[in-house]
């Protein structure tokens, strides 16, 4: 289990072009690294337009922002390209990422249990460090909750 302070873990994993994106790339930038269940649901779509529509005051404030999920890369295209996302989603089909994260496991919707990505949002400093972790997300409001939470950190 991941806590505030612990150093992030390292990554490797492929963008939705098949590019590889380490979190090694990102040193020295503030990194909100989100993690969520499935593209084009109503929740993720809700958080992923929260990001986009709030990107204006993330990027002033130096935050980039890295979606993760378990979908491949066509399917992220296709996510990117109906909301226009203007951020990068990492296509972690083999669940190493969810896994040193610890945000795959067991999962209860409408009473049916299942494996899958539980909604976290993971903030990483500059050093990269953990300053927060965001494990109840409000999709509605979630750049506003990013941008506060980084200025709490400083």
């Amino acid at each position: 289990m991941l806590n505030v302070g612990d150093k992030a873990p390292a990554f490797n994993a492929k963008d939705e072009n098949g590019k590889s994106v380490k979190l090694s790339d990102y040193k020295g930038k503030k990194v909100a690294l989100y993690f969520y269940p499935k593209d084009d649901t109503p929740g993720c779509t809700k958080q992923a337009c929260s990001l986009r529509d709030g990107m204006p005051k993330l990027k002033k404030a130096g935050v980039t922002v890295i979606g993760v999920s378990t979908d491949d890369k066509e399917s992220h295209q296709d996510f990117i390209k109906k909301y226009k996302l203007p951020f990068t989603l990492l296509a972690d089909t083999n669940k190493k990422v969810v896994e040193k994260y610890g945000v795959y496991g067991e999962r209860n919707l409408y009473g049916n249990k299942f494996m899958g990505v539980k909604r976290t949002t993971f903030l990483i400093d500059e050093d990269g460090k953990i300053v927060k972790i965001f494990k109840r997300v409000k999709v509605d409001e979630h750049a506003d909750e990013v941008l506060k939470a980084f200025e709490a950190a400083k």
